[in-house]
């Protein structure tokens, strides 16, 4: 289990959609669509699209620069600007041509980049189920003084080195090996001195952390998603074709309520439990103490119960008991991050999200934009898919005598399409 966290610097990001794609081009062919797999219309766009907006939804990424083929570039100016207007990213793009070789496009991207970036992420359309918080994870790695990252997961097969007549060489230990993936993410000075150095003497790589490698620059791992598998062969294409299954989805309910604690609390242990309110990670001013083991926060709480009913995955209380004292004082964000990761692995994604807040005192109107935005944030959701609201019990009951607060989160998730 891992906590959320944010990163503290801002970057570019290169989206490479240049490649010719030849061992799915006949594929493509034959079913009579585009023949390059990176305008294959998945979900309503081209499949690029799905990568643009997966970047865009993180706060970090300040802009984007998609690379497409050279004889096509004026045509996807245009495809762009039509699916901007209609699906805006809300940041700024540019479009720039490719080269010949991957290596050549990205290094004709970075061009496009402004030269005060500071940090940049590369990564390649074709992989169009890399999430935002596989983004976040690799931005985090740089902001913690790497110079290199790229996300790997660990390697399940044994490996055999072998020579050119299929004779095998050794048997690399595989709790050494890691499968790489995109997002990869550079401090811009470095990634463009190596490219000036391959440019200069002749390197051929496969990818930028190669790159950086050959430069002399370590690279960092950090860990990616089983879920980012990149389209290469005609089988993959079965990824982006929706099944009965996949239209099936599932909804979690989660509930959760909280005692306040009074200012006159006599009682040492309800004091020793007493926490500042915090609702979906927001603190709450001038709001009455909350009894919790964790920090209190009773929505994010409703919404873990929502994400474990999704993945069947039991309730809040059984995977983070308040007799752990592990979990003692523990940002909610955290319950949402494991509950999240368990509904993934079980093969789907949360699509929206509805949460009410039942509370006498106190009144939340002008904290319900800043709550949906992050509870969107903690669900790499955009901010549009969830809804905040806050009601009262018109003075009746637990909550209408001001003795505490309520929350209800519903969380509706569909079959992530690298699971079907």
């Amino acid at each position: 289990m891992t906590s959320p966290t944010n990163a503290t610097i801002e970057a570019w990001a290169v989206l490479l959609a240049a490649g010719s794609g030849t061992r799915l081009a006949p594929a493509l062919a034959a079913s009579g669509g585009p023949t390059r797999k990176q305008y294959i219309e998945y979900e309503g766009a081209p499949l690029f699209w799905r990568s643009a907006h997966t970047f865009a939804r993180v706060e970090a990424v300040r802009g984007l620069v998609l690379v497409f083929p050279p004889d096509e570039v004026k045509r996807m100016a245009k495809v762009v600007a039509t699916l901007d207007a209609r699906d805006p990213l809300g940041l700024p793009w540019r479009i720039c041509a490719g080269g010949a070789r991957r290596q050549d496009s990205v290094r004709l991207g970075l061009a496009e980049t402004p030269p005060d970036a500071g940090h940049v992420l590369v990564h390649d359309t074709a992989r169009p189920f890399a999430s935002a918080g596989l983004v976040r994870r690799v931005l985090t790695t740089l902001a913690e003084g790497a110079l290199a990252v790229t996300p790997g997961v660990a390697v399940t097969d044994t490996i055999k080195r072998v020579d050119a007549a299929g004779r095998v060489l050794e048997t690399p230990d595989r709790a050494a090996l890691r499968a790489v993936q995109t997002p990869q993410g550079f401090a811009l000075a470095e990634l463009l001195a190596a490219h000036r150095r391959a440019e200069t003497e002749g390197w051929e790589v496969t990818d930028d952390a190669g790159l950086m490698e050959r430069a002399g620059v370590a690279v960092v791992v950090t860990q990616g998603e089983e879920a980012n598998v990149k389209i290469t062969n005609p089988e993959d294409l079965r990824l982006l074709t929706p099944t009965a299954e996949a239209a099936a989805p599932r909804t979690g309910w989660g509930y959760d309520v909280h005692r306040y604690v009074a200012d006159d609390e006599e009682d040492a242990k309800l004091l020793a439990q007493a926490r500042p309110m915090v609702l979906g990670g927001v603190p709450v001013p001038r709001a009455p103490r909350v009894a919790a083991h964790s920090d209190g926060d009773v929505l994010l709480h409703a919404l873990t119960d929502a994400l474990l009913g999704v993945a069947c995955a039991g309730d809040i209380g059984r995977l983070f008991p308040d007799t752990d004292k592990t979990y003692e004082n523990m940002p909610s964000a955290v319950f949402v991050a494991e509950a999240l990761r368990r509904v993934r692995a079980c093969g789907y994604r949360p699509v929206h999200a509805d949460l009410t807040i039942v509370a006498q005192t106190p009144k939340l109107a002008a904290l319900k934009e800043r709550i949906a935005a992050n509870v969107a944030h903690l669900l790499e959701l955009p901010a549009d898919l969830v809804n905040v609201k806050a009601t009262t019990e018109e003075g009746l009951g637990f909550t209408g005598e001001k003795r505490g607060i309520k929350a209800v989160a519903v969380v509706t998730a569909i079959s992530s399409p690298s699971k079907i």
